[in-house]
C-alpha cells in the first residue's frame, strides 16, 4: 500500500496510538502558564547534580520512565527509544539512555526533534517493525546558553527579539495497539535558509520553514486549516508566529483563527522571556503536559503539530554562515 502522499507527506495505514505522555519541568517553567500540567517540577536547574548537563540527562530519563509507568508498561517492553537534545553529540540523551538497555536511535533536529521523533516512531510502528516505542526530548536553559551563546555568569544582556530556552523534558509512549489519540499523518520538512545570521533572531529565521512545511501539508493532504481544531508550532515566539501567519496568507491559507505557538504557551508575560520560549522542551512540555491531556478530555479532536528547528552551530556562527532551519509536522487525531 502506498503511504506517501503528495511531495513530502505520509498518511499512515495503521495510525499508532499515543498511550501516555510525561513531563519534567524546571522551576521557572513550573511557575508558568502550564505549571499545573507537569508531572514533576524541579526546585532548581541543577537538582543536586554536579552539572547542568547531568541534570538534563536526569530529566530525560525520568520523563521516559514516568511515561512508561503511566502507560503500565516496563522499560523492557519498549522496542526502541527515539530521543534527542540540543547539545553536541546529543550529550544529555546518550548519558540518559545508557542504563536503560533498550535499542536506541539518537535524533538531532534542533527544536524540531520532538515532531521528528513522533513521525519516525509512527513510521516504524505503521511499518510493523515494532509494537512499542518511547520518544523523548530535552533542553535546559543553562546548557544551551553555555553552548550556543554566553556563559550565564557573564550576565550578557539579551535583545528583545531573543527567546528563552525551556528547561524540561517530555516523553511519549507510542504503540501499535491501545487507546488514545493517533498519529494519522506527517509531513517531513525541507531545510529552508533565507539568509538570517543573527542567532538571537530564531523566530524570524524559522518562520519560513514552518510556513513551508504547513503549506506542503495542506497541499499534499488536501486538507484546509479548518480541518484541525488547533494548529501548533514549536517555538517561533511572538515574532515568528506572526510571520508564519502572514507567509501562509500569501500562499492562500489562513491559520490565524486556530493557531498558537508553543513558545507563547509556556511562560507568563511578567516572566520576562522577551519574544517567548524556545528549545526542544518548548513543544514537548506544551504537548505532553497540556495539549495531549486536552485531547484525552475531548476538547480537541484533531490537531496539527509542526515543530521548528534552527540548525546552526557555534562553529557555523563563527564562520559567519547563515542559519538553515527546518520544520516537521504531525497530525494527531482522537
Amino acid at each position: 500500500m502506498k503511504k506517501k502522499t503528495g511531495k513530502q507527506s505520509i498518511c499512515f495505514a495503521s495510525p499508532p496510538y499515543i498511550l501516555e505522555t510525561a513531563t519534567v519541568a524546571g522551576p521557572m517553567e513550573g511557575e508558568g502558564k502550564l505549571g499545573d500540567t507537569y508531572d514533576k517540577i524541579l526546585e532548581d536547574n541543577i537538582h543536586g547534580h554536579e552539572s547542568w548537563e547531568q541534570c538534563e540527562s536526569f530529566m530525560l530519563r525520568t520523563a521516559i520512565e514516568t511515561a512508561a509507568k503511566k502507560s503500565k508498561i516496563t522499560i523492557p517492553d519498549i522496542d526502541y527509544i527515539l530521543a534527542g537534545d540540543l547539545l553536541n553529540q546529543l550529550m544529555s540523551t546518550h548519558f540518559a539512555i545508557r542504563g536503560l538497555e533498550r535499542p536506541f536511535l539518537g535524533l538531532y533536529g534542533a527544536c524540531s526533534t520532538f515532531a521528528e521523533s513522533l513521525l519516525l516512531g509512527a513510521v516504524l510502528l505503521d511499518g510493523g517493525f515494532g509494537e512499542t516505542i518511547a520518544i523523548a526530548v530535552s533542553s535546559l536553559h543553562d546548557t544551551a546558553e553555555r553552548q550556543y551563546r554566553f556563559p550565564t555568569e557573564l550576565g550578557v544582556q539579551r535583545p528583545p527579539i531573543s527567546q528563552w530556552t525551556v528547561t524540561g523534558a517530555g516523553s511519549a509512549i507510542l504503540s501499535a495497539n491501545g487507546q488514545g489519540p493517533r498519529i494519522t499523518a506527517a509531513t517531513i520538512g525541507k531545510v529552508v535558509d533565507i539568509g538570517i545570521k543573527d542567532p538571537n533572531a530564531m523566530g524570524p529565521a524559522m518562520a519560513p520553514a514552518a510556513a513551508d512545511t504547513l503549506y506542503c501539508h495542506f497541499a499534499d493532504t488536501g486538507k484546509q486549516p479548518a480541518y484541525y481544531d488547533m494548529i501548533f508550532t514549536g517555538d517561533l515566539g511572538a515574532i515568528g508566529k506572526q510571520l508564519t501567519i502572514e507567509l501562509l496568507q500569501e500562499k492562500g491559507y489562513d491559520i490565524s483563527g486556530n493557531y498558537e505557538d508553543c513558545g507563547l504557551m509556556i511562560y507568563f508575560d511578567q516572566q520576562d522571556v522577551h519574544s517567548g520560549a524556545s528549545g526542544c522542551a518548548s513543544s514537548a512540555l506544551a504537548f505532553c503536559g497540556h495539549i495531549y491531556k486536552e485531547m484525552r478530555r475531548g476538547r480537541w479532536k484533531r490537531i496539527l503539530l509542526a515543530c521548528t528547528g534552527s540548525l546552526h552551530s557555534p562553529v557555523s556562527y563563527q564562520q559567519k554562515e547563515s542559519i538553515p532551519c527546518i520544520a516537521h509536522a504531525v497530525a494527531i487525531e482522537s
